[in-house]
């Protein structure tokens, strides 16, 4: 009987960023390919922007979901996981990773897709467990705010609910987002209700890629951290995406077990 070639896909939504694409995603990649030494691991990139910018600029081939499974198929593989980095079960999710997977399911002996950061009520726990791991030690009048994608989908509610969870564990730690709610006027009101005058920025995004430095740390007055400082905050700025820790890097090499015990696969 021949010999199962198994092989887990990566995909995330990519950056342009030579060093955060090492730090963030590599890292991750590595990971999981540790964690996992019987399957050969493949990178994929749900931004079809930042594929054809470094194809274009830096002469880099990066394929999208459909294209990696596409190849694997022709490679031989008969068992694969599609195990996205991505924060949210969003557009990006569903239209880039689960609609264009579902025509390969009947082909590959088995193909399964691993959940994003925040799926289950657990994900909520473990994510607002890792975001307290990352916090510096914070003082009275001082606080956290994680910067986040943000989207129009539906999915965009997972932010609230892990606000939610953070408050609950009493963290001075607050969700904002550059593109969806809650917005940094509605991030402000909240840090002034709760009296904080020192604040630091984090990313919540795997990369500290464009929106980490110039839409939260640029200096560019329209920029969280301008904006926030003009409201009389003294801001900090924690420039690392979540790849770069290694308790989220571990959250996706559960969510990799999973699906391959067909606990959470997503197809």
């Amino acid at each position: 009987m021949k010999e199962a070639k198994r092989g887990i896909l990566v995909t995330s939504f990519g950056t342009t960023y030579a060093d955060t694409r090492a730090a963030a995603i590599e890292t991750c990649e590595n990971t999981i390919a540790s964690a996992f030494p019987d399957f050969t691991v493949r990178r994929s990139f749900t931004s079809y922007m930042i594929i054809k910018r470094l194809r274009l600029r830096d002469g880099i081939e990066i394929p999208t979901p459909e294209e990696a499974l596409k190849s694997m198929l022709g490679e031989g593989f008969t068992e694969v996981v599609v195990q996205p980095l991505h924060i949210i079960p969003g557009e990006e999710f569903h239209e880039k990773i689960v609609k264009k997977a579902i025509p390969y399911k009947s082909r590959f002996n088995t193909l399964r897709i691993g959940r994003p950061l925040l799926f289950y009520e657990r994900d909520y726990q473990e994510v607002a467990a890792g975001i307290k791991a990352q916090l510096p030690g914070l003082n009275p009048g001082e606080g956290v705010v994680f910067v986040g994608h943000g989207t129009s989908h539906p999915a965009n509610a997972c932010y609230s609910c892990l606000q939610s969870f953070l408050q609950d564990e009493d963290l001075p730690v607050f969700i904002g987002n550059v593109e969806g709610y809650p917005e940094i006027d509605r991030v402000i009101k909240r840090l002034k209700k709760a009296d904080i005058k020192e604040v630091t920025l984090m990313p919540f995004m795997l990369v500290a890629g464009d929106h980490a430095r110039k839409d939260m740390a640029g200096e560019d007055e329209s920029s969280w951290k301008s904006i926030l400082e003009r409201e009389g905050f003294k801001v900090e700025v924690y420039l690392h995406g979540l790849g770069e820790n290694e308790a989220f890097r571990l959250m996706y090499v559960d969510r990799v077990k999973d699906a391959l015990n067909e606990e959470a696969s997503c197809i």
